[in-house]
């Protein structure tokens, strides 16, 4: 028997800098997620508007506001206009199932282009006397909305512009009497000569 076999066995390894750590510790920053409007041409026929609906339901993404109408009549064409949300993988996975659709004919993301445009429209009734009344037509005028019906309780204002614009105008409303609201959902297109 040798001096080293009375050595005691050294199973340690020298901890290395480039070892990666467990899983288990990683720091997992939470990726931001984002809204997004997609615009999509399809083409016009039975059964379109529940392929796009499913695919959502499908994979639980959610969505926020569906517009769709006919925008070409010779083409056999559609527009549909969806507003969702979600990381920036889920966003470009949700672009490409709805560019697989057979029947689409063409995609585009409205709030990554500078030239796209969101508008909205939104129907609006508050009820109000006295001062509460003065008040919602001061503001409606601020906001440029125009009064669509009235009477000696209540107004009807209809309101045109940006998503945020409408929730500006309505979070103002709420105090002063908001009954009632409509909202068509987001309807976009792209400034410039060109079609998308």
């Amino acid at each position: 028997m040798t001096a080293d076999d009375d050595a005691e066995p050294t199973d340690a390894l020298p901890a290395s800098s480039d070892q990666p750590g467990s899983a288990y510790f990683m720091d997992h920053k939470p990726e931001a997620e984002r809204r997004a409007t997609f615009a999509v041409i399809v083409d016009n026929e039975p059964g379109v508007l529940h392929r796009v609906v499913g695919l959502f339901a499908a994979r639980g993404y959610n969505i926020e506001s569906l517009t769709v109408a006919e925008t070409d009549r010779r083409a056999h064409t559609s527009r549909i206009t969806i507003v969702t949300s979600g990381t920036q993988e889920i966003l470009d996975q949700i672009r490409a199932q709805l560019e697989k659709m057979v029947s689409a004919r063409e995609v585009h993301d409205v709030t990554r282009d500078p030239l796209g445009l969101e508008r909205e429209l939104a129907l609006v009734k508050v009820q109000g006397k006295g001062a509460e009344r003065v008040e919602a037509l001061r503001i409606a005028d601020i906001f440029r909305a125009r009064v669509v019906d009235t009477g000696h309780e209540s107004f009807i204002f209809e309101l045109t512009g940006a998503p945020a614009k409408i929730d500006k105008f309505i979070a103002l409303m709420r105090p002063l009497g908001l009954v009632e609201l409509s909202r068509t959902g987001v309807l976009s297109i792209t400034r410039g000569a060109e079609a998308v």
